[in-house]
């Protein structure tokens, strides 16, 4: 078998230094590349296409959930991090493994050993599985939603977004400076966006509550939504009924 191909992802030049020294004397495995941040991050999977990446969490610019929503066919994943707040997170991704900051190098090389395992078998099912749970946020309410348009990639805090429209198998986000296509389903973002914020509309339309300006009838036992910026939206019955409890309409 060929060499298996590592990429590094760590915002701390020590960390990423440690995983080097750790794995220096094992003889098929060949770092081909090291990254302080997500963006570069995903540029450096894409050029290189790794078999194996080591990832931490928390990191500036795109966390590394964030920076695998990006990522077409991830590699497999040892998530390397100093919070274990996100074990589980990691887990039902599918992770490889996933090392609490300090840990030992024969720890480390106990995780390299089970992604050699995958790497050889080039488990179809796996990546599937990874490819589905990465669709799914953190446990709170998204703050924030990352899109992709060509080599540009864009983080758009939620409360910038005024509504969203469904397309088919996307959704696309309109915000205060323009709009955004991203693959999704509204199910996914009306599961995780704050309730308290955002509110279901329509079967095709979920807008942010404080852009709400008025809820007008256009037809018979049919309504129209008005937003602040000026665009105008169908309500359905049960976005009618959504209204009536949340806004008091």
């Amino acid at each position: 078998m060929e060499n298996i191909k590592a990429l590094i992802i760590d915002d701390e030049e020590l960390a990423r230094a440690l995983v080097k020294n750790y794995l220096y004397s094992f003889p098929d495995l060949e770092i081909i590349g090291e990254c302080e941040n997500g963006f570069e991050g995903v540029r450096k999977i894409n050029e290189l296409n790794p078999d194996l990446v080591f990832l931490d969490i928390q990191m500036p610019k795109l966390n590394g959930f964030e920076m695998l929503e990006l990522i077409d066919n991830p590699p497999e994943i040892i998530f390397i991090t100093a919070h274990n707040d996100y074990a589980i997170r990691a887990f039902e991704m599918n992770a490889v493994d996933y090392l609490l900051k300090p840990y030992s190098q024969e720890r480390l090389i106990a995780a390299v050993q089970k992604a050699k395992d995958r790497v050889k078998k080039g488990d179809y099912e796996q990546k599937v599985k990874l490819n589905r749970l990465i669709q799914n946020p953190l446990n709170e309410p998204l703050e924030r939603i990352v899109v992709k348009s060509g080599s540009k990639i864009k983080v758009i805090p939620v409360d910038r977004i005024f509504y969203f429209e469904a397309q088919d198998d996307y959704v696309m986000i309109y915000t205060d400076d323009g709009k955004h296509l991203r693959q999704g389903t509204m199910k996914y973002y009306e599961d995780h966006l704050d309730r308290s914020k955002f509110i279901r509309i329509h079967r095709s339309y979920i807008v942010r509550t404080d852009m709400v300006v008025q809820l007008e009838p256009y037809a018979k036992d049919n309504y129209i939504l008005k937003l602040k910026n000026g665009v105008t939206l169908k309500v359905s019955r049960n976005g009618l009924k959504n209204l009536k409890e949340k806004l008091n309409f």
